[in-house]
């Protein structure tokens, strides 16, 4: 692949731009770029002006009312929009589900959902794992039996990410109890949240905040008509939309962002060799994890899949963060250590937070399939070990 970038996309990154600093709300970038943590109102906003200007869908063919962008396109909108500190879009609808509707779903699912997708109408979330099933996501135990026209959904999923804002739920469910393979006894549901029988419960995680909940299913009646795909057959779809979820989790075009501001909080720290050896190693990874997503992203645009190979974006590009957060707090000193206001300290600032992003980096090497997962992945579907 060619990465100098032509006169037309550098007339592209320009239009992008001027867009998004006219239309990026001011005090919701300020939120992202200080730490803050966002409200649904936040993520909202953006998502409609983004839709408005027929954007939204930016991973989208335009087919189904996406923009139809290339990947050297679609690079470049994420990375001005993670320049200008806008929130990232919510992943579960435009990412996630979206493409398991586009590719397994029916043409009455496609007709409704996904145009309330890209409007902003529907906030998603997902229910794959549950207590005791994360990595090991065959052995769930939600259950769903077939009533009539409907099935009835018993059983709990955990670390559902902002479900308490959620209008529509994606959940893997064992309609099949008695299969030799557990994978064959999965089915994909999409769940109204509003029905009777669903509970939400937070989690407060150790930085204080409400990211993740638990959701309880209490005889919960979904009509059959929300199962994508075949009854039975719900692991080839999970697979499925696992690889785009796995796409996104590298999160390029913010840790370039958060790379820059750690070489400008570092200050004297650049004159020690044993930091700077460290942040030039974490340039380096980001610089070659960059390229391979490129090379990534231009498959998709021929029409494949991602294949079993994304796991290297999600290892390294989670290991990045990660590494990002550790310099972040070095620079920051003792300053990092607050989660509460100390004398003489402004709690706005935003080293007064660097404890908590750490604590709540942890995450992510565990989500989307833990990275030892994808090792295991990566040896036997890529290598063939």
């Amino acid at each position: 692949m060619d990465f100098e970038f032509t006169p037309d996309e550098k007339r592209f990154r320009e239009d992008v731009r001027a867009f998004v600093r006219g239309h990026l709300p001011k005090d919701v970038s300020e939120k992202v770029v200080q730490g803050k943590r966002l409200e649904k109102e936040d993520y909202l906003r953006w998502h409609r002006a983004l839709h408005q200007q027929g954007w939204i869908g930016h991973t989208w063919p335009k087919d189904f009312g996406g923009t139809g962008w290339n990947a050297v396109q679609q690079y470049i909108f994420e990375e001005e929009c993670a320049d200008a500190g806008a929130p990232q879009t919510m992943p579960f609808g435009l990412r996630m589900v979206a493409p398991v509707i586009m590719k397994f779903g029916s043409q009455a699912q496609k007709d409704y959902f996904l145009p309330r997708i890209l409007s902003g109408e529907d906030w998603w979330c997902q229910g794959y794992s549950e207590p005791g099933s994360g990595s090991d996501l065959a052995s769930l135990k939600t259950r769903a039996v077939r009533d009539g026209d409907s099935y009835v959904v018993t059983g709990q999923k955990i670390w559902t990410t902002l479900g308490h804002y959620g209008d529509w739920i994606f959940c893997l469910v064992r309609t099949d109890t008695r299969t030799e393979k557990r994978q064959d006894g999965i089915s994909f549901l999409l769940v109204d949240m509003k029905t009777p029988g669903i509970t939400v419960r937070p989690i407060i995680l150790m930085d204080q905040g409400h990211e993740v909940n638990e959701v309880f299913f209490d005889e919960v009646r979904v009509p059959a008509e929300n199962l994508v795909h075949e009854e039975g057959k719900g692991w080839t779809v999970a697979k499925y939309l696992l690889g785009y979820e796995r796409m996104g989790t590298g999160n390029i075009a913010v840790s370039k962002r958060e790379l820059a501001r750690v070489k400008a909080m570092a200050g004297p720290l650049l004159d020690d060799p044993r930091f700077r050896d460290k942040l030039t190693r974490v340039e380096v990874e980001l610089m070659a994890l960059e390229i391979t997503n490129m090379r990534f992203l231009d498959q998709l645009r021929g029409g494949r899949a991602p294949g079993a190979e994304v796991s290297l974006l999600k290892i390294k590009g989670t290991e990045i963060q990660q590494s990002l957060t550790e310099l972040m707090m070095q620079t920051a000193g003792p300053f990092a250590q607050a989660f509460r206001p100390v004398d003489n300290m402004d709690f706005d600032h935003f080293t007064a937070r660097l404890a908590a992003r750490y604590c709540n980096m942890r995450k992510t090497t565990i989500y989307a399939g833990s990275n030892e997962i994808q090792r295991n992945i990566i040896a036997k579907a890529v290598l063939g070990l």
